[in-house]
């Protein structure tokens, strides 16, 4: 089966064939650098890594987009609350989203541009609207996209342009209440910093206009998938379509969007005050915690955040962890190995990963069949198979992007416990050695009644933490 993907404009599962051969092209929407990531924000980032990680695993070498976006209004705003330069504010924000995605494992994109740094390609972009009949000057400053001018403006969203109402604010020289800003002259009380000159006057750019003009800079007129939050269909997404085709740009083959995250049945947002800090909730469970915890269900499937949901995602990862640790007492691990073929169709249909995990989970269960019966040849494919599948989610813990997490907590009290119980293991070992029963016995108990299991093993004996 060859890779098929949902695409939104079409409502269809879609072959995916890129433009050019072997080669895959992905512009993600990244984030508007206001506020601290919620986990609502970074599952995109999650589920578009999978996506990465997968073309990659098929062969295809990827180019990978995601853009910040480091001026809009919110910014703004929040910055003169926080009583900072709009930039500073930014930037800081920025900074928490890339310690957010260190702490998911999430890889860095191929190139990640701000928005600041693209107004040339932007006003470029705008001149050929202009020029096209597609974009009108209102005013100093002010330039507007003319929705009624593109006849097939809501094929992404399906939305008849009759039927819309919109959330773009009424200025004096605007022709339609849906024509959507391509720039924006700066408001009164608002940093004359955050303004660029232009042919039309001084101002800022529309949030549409950004991420067509970086993803024409970077991936080029067209390019093979863009991808987002559902939230981000309309306008966002459908805003980018007609801007960028009304220019004379392909732009996207397929489209993609993740489903939310949930609390209470609501999407989290920050406008409702009911989000989850990335940062601690990985605090509290671990960073592949909470991977597991977004990448599992169905990418276009609603996610809802609760304790016990967490709680199912650390069980689900304590098993295969104890499954591995087991199994590289036995055997060591081979390199490049693929992933079983009933994970790799999974995969293929639209990135079934609930599907897949199904395999990785019964896949731990044969391995540990193997294990309770010697079959060390069994071992060995169990695990293989199992540490090729976490690669794929990202999940593996032997990948470069989870060697931050080891030993870094301050307060994590590992490296005590395991120099304490190595001491009693010892004198557990010559005890039986020695043939002294009663002690060995007594050694074992005591660690047992403190909490700890005790494994006897072929290089000795080993411990673990019993969880509640």
């Amino acid at each position: 089966m060859t890779l098929h993907l949902y695409d939104t404009a079409t409502r269809t599962k879609t072959e995916f064939r890129p433009l050019d051969e072997g080669k895959a092209s992905i512009y993600a929407c990244g984030p508007t650098v206001q506020g601290a990531p919620h986990l609502g924000h970074i599952r995109k980032e999650v589920n578009f890594d999978v996506l990465r990680r997968w073309l990659e695993a098929s062969g295809y070498a990827v180019t990978f987009v995601s853009n910040i976006t480091d001026i809009d209004d919110k910014i703004l705003a929040k910055a003169e609350e926080a009583g900072r330069p709009w930039w500073a504010h930014a930037y800081l924000y920025e900074g928490e989203f890339h310690a957010a995605h260190r702490a998911l494992g999430i890889k860095a994109p191929t190139y990640e541009p701000r928005a600041t740094g693209h107004v040339p390609e932007m006003v470029e972009l705008i001149a050929t609207l202009i020029e096209r009949g597609h974009a009108y000057v209102a005013g100093p400053g002010d330039v507007y996209f003319d929705v009624r001018s593109w006849p097939s403006y809501g094929e992404l969203s399906r939305m008849k342009v009759d039927e819309l109402t919109s959330e773009e604010e009424q200025s004096a020289g605007k022709r339609d209440p849906r024509d959507f800003a391509l720039w924006k002259a700066n408001k009164p009380g608002e940093p004359a910093s955050a303004t660029w000159e232009t042919p039309w006057g001084r101002g800022r750019p529309g949030w549409h206009l950004e991420c067509s003009a970086m993803a024409g800079k970077y991936l080029g007129d067209a390019f093979d998938i863009h991808g987002g939050g559902l939230d981000l269909r309309f306008p966002h997404h459908e805003n980018e379509l007609a801007q960028s085709r009304a220019a004379g740009r392909p732009f996207a083959t397929i489209w993609m969007h993740n489903a939310w995250v949930t609390l209470a049945g609501e999407k989290m947002s920050k406008s409702l005050g009911n989000t989850a800090d990335v940062q601690a909730a990985v605090a509290q469970h671990g960073g592949r915690v909470v991977r597991l915890f977004l990448a599992g269900p169905h990418y276009r499937s609603a996610i809802e955040l609760s304790d016990a949901s967490l709680a199912e995602a650390a069980a689900q990862l304590e098993r295969i962890d104890s499954f591995l640790a087991r199994a590289s007492e036995v055997v060591d691990r081979t390199p490049d190995v693929g992933v079983p073929a009933a994970f790799a169709a999974a995969m293929d249909d639209d990135l079934g990963t609930p599907a897949a995990m199904a395999v990785l989970f019964n896949t731990v269960k044969e391995g540990n069949t193997a294990l309770a019966a010697n079959d060390t040849a069994g071992v060995q494919a169990a695990s293989d198979a199992v540490l090729a599948m976490l690669a794929i989610l990202g999940l593996d813990p032997a990948a470069p992007e989870w060697a931050h997490t080891q030993g870094a907590a301050s307060d994590d009290l590992t490296p005590v416990v395991d120099a304490l119980v190595a001491t009693l293991l010892e004198q557990r070992a010559a005890a039986r050695a020695a043939k002294d029963w009663a002690t060995a016995d007594a050694i074992r108990d005591s660690l047992a009644a403190a909490g700890l299991t005790i494994t006897d093993t072929k290089d000795g004996a080993r411990w673990s933490l019993e969880r509640g």
